[in-house]
C-alpha cells in the first residue's frame, strides 16, 4: 500500500488531543474466541448479515427470546445492535441464521491568535482563506468531531451537539473533543488560535463522557448517525480508540464509502497501528480512511507514534497549541492531534471540490506532499502534506 506522511500546517489549529493513546487487545474480539483486554462484561456487538433487513425486529426477536438487553440499533454505518447479553445465551444468539458475528463490547480511550507550529509546517496558513479578521472562513463543507463532544468556544463554529455517552451532557466535559475541533477548524479571528479549516461548522458528536473514555458500541452509534445525518461534503475526525474490532472498522469503511471522508488518530503507543481500531481500517490504498501518525518540529517520528503498514499519512502531533475547554488555548501531544489536521486539510480541498470523493479526497492530499529527511520506526519515507494551494 501507499505509505505517506502528511503533515498538515493549516491555519492556526489545535484541538485538545490528548497524549492517552488507543487501548490495544488481542485479536479475537468475536464471542467465543475470547475476551480483549478492555472487553465490558456481559455487552456485546451484535452484527446481522446484509441481507437482513430489519435489525430492529432482529434485535426485539433476540429481547424477547434470548434475554438480549438492547442498548443501541445500528442501521446505517453496520447492520446489528448492542446488547447487555447472559454469557449463557450468546450461543442462541450466534446460532441465529441471520447473525454475522458477535464481538465484546470494549472500551475507547481519546487520544492573542496564534498559527500553531502544525499549521505553519503544512502551509495551511498559506491556503486563500488566511486573512486574520474572520472573513477568511471556509464554507460549503460540514466537520463532524466524534469524540468527548465540543465545547461552546469563541473561536468554534459548532452547528449542533449529538450525544450517544448517555451521560446527559451535550457538551465537552473533558476537553479532548474541543482540542480536536480547534485544530480542524478554529476561526481566523486575531484570537487564540486557528484552525486547518478555519470557520467551518461544527457537529460535536459525544461518544466518550467526563472521564474521557466510551465504549466500542456507543462509538459505532456515533458513526452511525453520521453515516445517516452529514450534509455533504462533509469530514470526520475520530481521535478515539480501541482494542481490534471487526465492527468498528467496518462501520468507518462503510460511512467512507458512504460520503464522509475520515481522519484516524493511529495511537501513541510506539507500537504497530493494525494493532488497534478503528486506526488499521485506513489500511490498503485510497479508500477515504486516512490512518494518522505523529511527527515533530524536526519531521521526526516521536518514540510513541505508532506506525506500521495501516498508517496512511503523518502529521505534527507534539506540542500543538488548540481550543480548550472553558476557553482560550492548551498545548497537548498525541496522534489525537495529528489526525484533525488531516481532517481539517481535507475540509479546505473539499470547500472547492465539492465533488469529490472521499477515496478522491485521500489521494489528493498524499499525492501533494513533499518529500522529507525523516523516516518512520518501520523505515517508511516521511512526505510533509502541503495545502497552502487549495
Amino acid at each position: 500500500m501507499r505509505r505517506n506522511v502528511l503533515m498538515l500546517a493549516s491555519t492556526a489549529l489545535a484541538v485538545l488531543l490528548s497524549c492517552a493513546g488507543l487501548a490495544l487487545a488481542q485479536e479475537g474480539t468475536t464471542a467465543g474466541q475470547g475476551s480483549p483486554r478492555d472487553a465490558i462484561p456481559g455487552r456485546y456487538i451484535v452484527v446481522l448479515e446484509e441481507a437482513t433487513q430489519d435489525p430492529t425486529a432482529v434485535a426485539r426477536e433476540h429481547a424477547q427470546g434470548h434475554g438480549a438487553e438492547v442498548i443501541h440499533t445500528y442501521r446505517h454505518a453496520i447492520n446489528g445492535y448492542a446488547a447487555r447479553i447472559p454469557e449463557r445465551r450468546l450461543g442462541e444468539v450466534r446460532a441465529d441464521g441471520r447473525v454475522a458475528y458477535v464481538e465484546s463490547d470494549q472500551t475507547t480511550r481519546a487520544t492573542a491568535q496564534t498559527i500553531p507550529w502544525g499549521i505553519d509546517k503544512i502551509d495551511a496558513d498559506k491556503s486563500s482563506t488566511k486573512a486574520g479578521d474572520g472573513s477568511g472562513a471556509v464554507s460549503g463543507v460540514n466537520a463532524y468531531v466524534i469524540d468527548s463532544g465540543v465545547y461552546k468556544h469563541r473561536d468554534l463554529r459548532v452547528a449542533n451537539h449529538v450525544n450517544f455517552a448517555g451521560d446527559g451532557k451535550n457538551y465537552d466535559c473533558y476537553g479532548h473533543g474541543t482540542h480536536v475541533a480547534g485544530i480542524v477548524a478554529a476561526k481566523d479571528n486575531a484570537r487564540d488560535v486557528v484552525g486547518s479549516s478555519p470557520g467551518v461548522p461544527l457537529t460535536g458528536v459525544k461518544v466518550t463522557g467526563c472521564r474521557g473514555s466510551g465504549t466500542v458500541s456507543d462509538a459505532i452509534e456515533g458513526i452511525d448517525w453520521v453515516t445517516a445525518n452529514a450534509v455533504t461534503p462533509a469530514i470526520a475526525n475520530i481521535s478515539i480508540g480501541s482494542g481490534l474490532s471487526k465492527a468498528f472498522d467496518v462501520a468507518v469503511t462503510n460511512s467512507a464509502a458512504g460520503g464522509v471522508f475520515y481522519s484516524i488518530a493511529a495511537g501513541n503507543e510506539g507500537e504497530d497501528a493494525c494493532k488497534s481500531s478503528p486506526a488499521r481500517a485506513g489500511a490498503g490504498t485510497d479508500n477515504g480512511v486516512a490512518t494518522v501518525a505523529a511527527t515533530n518540529k524536526r519531521d521526526a517520528e516521536p518514540w510513541w507514534s505508532n506506525y506500521g503498514s495501516c498508517v496512511d499519512i503523518w502529521a505534527p502531533g507534539a506540542g500543538i497549541l488548540s481550543t480548550k475547554k472553558g476557553g482560550g488555548a492548551i498545548k497537548m501531544s498525541g496522534t489525537s492531534m495529528s489526525a484533525p489536521h488531516v481532517g481539517g486539510g481535507a475540509a479546505l480541498y473539499l470547500s472547492k471540490n465539492t465533488a469529490s470523493s472521499p477515496a478522491e479526497v485521500e489521494g489528493e492530499l498524499t499525492s501533494s506532499a513533499t518529500a522529507t529527511a525523516g523516516t518512520s520506526k518501520d523505515g517508511a519515507a516521511i512526505v510533509r502534506e502541503y495545502v497552502g494551494g487549495f
